[in-house]
């Protein structure tokens, strides 16, 4: 199983709880093979490369499977085309964290202390979620930062304790084991409301109305691949996310696990492909 992001990012972890409970279900070991970089493209272009036969999959998120779509100009991969949906796996919020001695204490003074020091203070992103996560904070709030790319979240965070960059949207997994650590402080999430697993967090809409940013994760196969083997897949796949230790492992990392049929799946990705689209054009991105 492809990831296309780096060991320790979110993706990362959700991949290893579900293919650990997958494993026991098909009798077969799969191997988690990181290929961070890009936005996800290196790691999805790699598994274009591989046969239709189920044997090599991709954990592919809102970011390669939807928003590059509108990222760039020219991708090299079709999300649709090349890949067959199989399983959805989890959604899940993004978190705006900061270090734990940051001066502002919450979303509101964190604004206005950004909004007192114009293009004084850098953030880090490795996803579209982060990306547009980033431009909608600068358009909603009218704050202008400096914006520094990275391979992955965990490298983005490790930044903001060390005090290279200021803030990130991080994945959820990442943010609430640093916050537990008293590294990074949490100062809201991105969807529209505040999430059931994390409820003590505003969201970002509470103060900064009409943000809205959701993240999601599933399993892709090669375009092609037999239905059969899809649809074993799939199975395997729902199982693992509808399990009560895999869905308290996911949870207790901020991830909502979600499973879905292929047909569904491939609904939601199409949907998604036009959602974010109508997101990157409001925050103002121009593709690369």
């Amino acid at each position: 199983m492809i990831v296309p992001f780096p060991a320790g990012s979110a993706p990362d972890s959700i991949a290893r709880i579900v293919t650990l409970h997958m494993q026991q279900t098909l009798g077969q070991n799969i191997v988690i093979d990181n290929r961070p970089g890009a936005q996800s493209v290196i790691g999805a272009v790699e598994a274009t490369r591989s046969m239709p036969d189920g044997y090599t999959l991709l954990a592919g998120s809102n970011t390669a499977m939807a928003a590059n779509v509108s990222l760039f100009k020219k991708l090299p991969y079709d999300p649709v085309k090349d890949f067959d949906a199989v399983a959805r796996f989890i959604t899940s919020a993004l978190m705006l964290v900061v270090r734990a001695d940051f001066p502002a204490r919450n979303l509101s003074e964190f604004v206005t202390h950004a909004k007192a020091r114009p293009g004084q203070l850098s953030a880090g992103y490795a996803s579209a979620g982060m990306q547009v996560g980033l431009a909608e904070l600068k358009v909603r709030a009218g704050i202008s930062v400096v914006e520094v790319p990275y391979k992955g979240v965990p490298q983005a965070v490790t930044d903001i304790i060390g005090g290279q960059i200021a803030f990130t949207f991080a994945d959820s997994a990442v943010a609430i084991t640093q916050a537990q650590g008293a590294k990074v402080r949490a100062l809201a999430v991105t969807t529209a409301k505040r999430s059931t697993l994390v409820p003590d967090i505003p969201s970002m809409a509470e103060e900064i109305p009409g943000f809205d940013i959701g993240v999601w994760n599933g399993l892709f196969a090669r375009a092609g691949t037999p239905r059969a083997v899809v649809a074993k897949l799939n199975e395997a796949a729902n199982k693992a996310v509808t399990s009560p230790d895999v869905v308290a492992k996911l949870r207790s990392l901020g991830q909502e696990p979600g499973s879905m049929t292929p047909e569904e799946f491939r609904a939601f990705q199409l949907a998604e492909i036009k959602k974010w689209a109508a997101q990157i054009k409001a925050a103002g991105i121009q593709p690369e």
